[in-house]
């Protein structure tokens, strides 16, 4: 059975984007942070980003949309599926 290699395993870390972002203000400003996590939501690292990124190299996205600046203030986050900078899976053949 040949396995596929370009997926991540299940024990690595995955690259998650946090886009918090103000929906009633939209001239407020979008803040982005990038989470390094466990398989089981650990969190283990948390470095937020001077703008948006440009490349899609996260495993996941998620959004709050409550106007709060930091994770911490957060209590709600809503995974966005087919995000643009989403890293698209390996294509199976």
């Amino acid at each position: 059975m040949k396995q596929d290699t370009k997926r991540k395993p299940k024990d690595q870390p995955r690259d998650v984007l946090v886009v918090l972002s103000n929906r009633l203000s939209l001239n407020a400003p979008v803040y982005h942070v990038e989470l390094r996590c466990k398989a089981d939501g650990t969190i283990l690292k948390e470095t937020p980003l001077k703008r948006e990124p440009q490349e899609a190299r996260f495993d996941e996205v998620w959004v709050n949309e409550e106007g709060k600046r930091t994770i911490a203030d957060c209590t709600r986050f809503k995974r966005i599926y087919r995000h643009k900078l989403e890293r698209r899976p390996a294509a199976a053949g």
